[in-house]
């Protein structure tokens, strides 16, 4: 989202975090703008069944954590690397100097809260409302154009888990793949080596 010279021109720094890593936590405050150079990112928090609800998923060049850092709020989820990843890290400070010195990363920022906002709203509803089928769907579609999954002779390639299908929607895994089967036999979806396509 914002490049990398103009984020080292304002002093951000490269942090390389494990596979598994918390990356912040939540309830802690916030003290730097995060952006993904490689890697995964997942957003989550507990029920207090102990199951996890994920927030939100991010990849290279997506950013993530902004809202709380804007307001000075803790975070609401934590932060956790979903594979090894690389991350540029630019204090609280510097980034709202670089925002307003830079007018157009400005309005960039906004688009992307604003489309996470429609995201949630979109999917706060379905949650609600739909079965099972529809949530899954709603879900790819989104991630199709959010995420720009890869198209290729078989259509798209959903680049979700099972798990993290079922802990974007509030569905049971089991009912996931139960789900995406269904789908599969009404030809909305194909599962080709164990792979999602739409």
């Amino acid at each position: 989202m914002i490049a990398t010279e103009l984020l080292e021109k304002y002093g951000a720094v490269k942090k390389f975090f494990d596979k598994t890593a918390i990356i912040f936590e939540e309830g802690n405050l916030p003290t730097h703008y995060y952006q993904i150079l490689s890697g995964e990112v997942k957003m989550s928090n507990y029920n207090d069944d102990g199951r996890e609800f994920i927030q939100g998923i991010f990849y290279k060049e997506q950013s993530f954590g902004e809202p709380p850092l804007f307001l000075n709020q803790k975070y609401p989820a934590n932060a956790i690397a979903v594979e090894d990843t690389e991350i540029f890290l630019l204090p609280k400070i510097n980034f709202m100097k670089l925002l307003e010195e830079n007018p157009v990363i400005s309005l960039k920022i906004i688009e992307n809260l604003a489309q996470r906002l429609y995201y949630k709203s979109v999917m706060a509803a379905e949650m609600s409302t739909q079965e099972p089928e529809h949530r899954v769907l709603k879900l790819i579609d989104h991630g199709i154009a959010y995420f720009n999954f890869k198209k290729d002779a078989n259509g798209y390639l959903i680049n979700f888990t099972r798990q993290q299908i079922g802990d974007l929607t509030g569905l049971r895994v089991e009912t996931v793949i139960r789900t995406i089967k269904a789908l599969e036999k009404k030809g909305v979806l194909k599962i080709i080596n164990r792979k999602v396509y739409r």
